[in-house]
């Protein structure tokens, strides 16, 4: 009897042993599976924030980019339009003629060149129409071919020149006096004479400041 119940207390105790060895490894399993599920949970966030975290980046670049080229860009059209300004103000200041119209300009380079006289109070224009008489006290006079300009100085001595400008820089220049004197009538042949030899005449562009000093004293008919 004693045999049989210290056997069955064996087997319990056994058994008992057997049993908490099981429990133990059961949770020896859960928290190694609980603590690499934390660790997978750790990794996916990690990898969550760098993603994250470059794509942030990424586009932080692409907006830095975009603005330093809006920014380039918009310093390059400033720069343009201060150079279009200053190359606009140094034609004006290197055309010191500009505000002057291109008639005047000619009558005073033209003066300049072929006028007897450069010290003048004034400087007349006169216009004369094509087919107007060289001589008009003179029946037997030829008329001019062309419309003509006259340039003149206050006084008789200041003399005069006579041409038609050619719109190239030159001018055909005729040999007329201000005033006829002499034996008239002179008859056709010498008034055609002078038509005839006209002379074809170079205009040089002078000096702007001497130009502009007789423009300024310009009195055109």
């Amino acid at each position: 009897m004693k045999k049989l119940t210290m056997t069955l207390f064996f087997t319990i105790a056994l058994f008992m042993l057997v049993g908490c060895g099981s429990d133990t490894n059961e949770e020896s399993t859960a928290d190694a599976s609980e603590d690499g599920s934390v660790a997978e949970s750790a990794e996916g966030d990690t990898t969550e924030t760098n993603e994250s975290t470059s794509t942030s980046e990424a586009e932080e670049s692409d907006t830095d980019n975009v603005n330093d080229t809006s920014s380039a860009e918009a310093d390059t059209d400033s720069s343009a339009t201060e150079n279009s300004d200053m190359n606009a103000d140094n034609k004006e200041d290197k055309d010191p003629l500009s505000e002057y119209s291109s008639e005047q300009i000619e009558y005073a380079r033209v003066w300049l060149q072929l006028g007897p006289n450069q010290e003048l109070e004034e400087l007349y224009v006169k216009h004369i129409p094509a087919d107007t008489p060289l001589n008009p006290e003179d029946e037997t006079s030829a008329s001019y071919p062309e419309d003509v300009i006259q340039l003149s100085g206050t006084r008789l001595v200041s003399g005069s020149v006579t041409y038609s400008g050619n719109g190239d820089g030159t001018v055909n220049v005729y040999n007329v006096p201000l005033r006829w004197d002499g034996q008239y009538p002179a008859g056709k042949e010498f008034y055609s004479n002078i038509i005839e030899n006209t002379k074809l005449v170079s205009i040089d562009p002078g000096d702007d400041e001497e130009v502009i000093e007789l423009i300024e004293v310009l009195n055109a008919d």
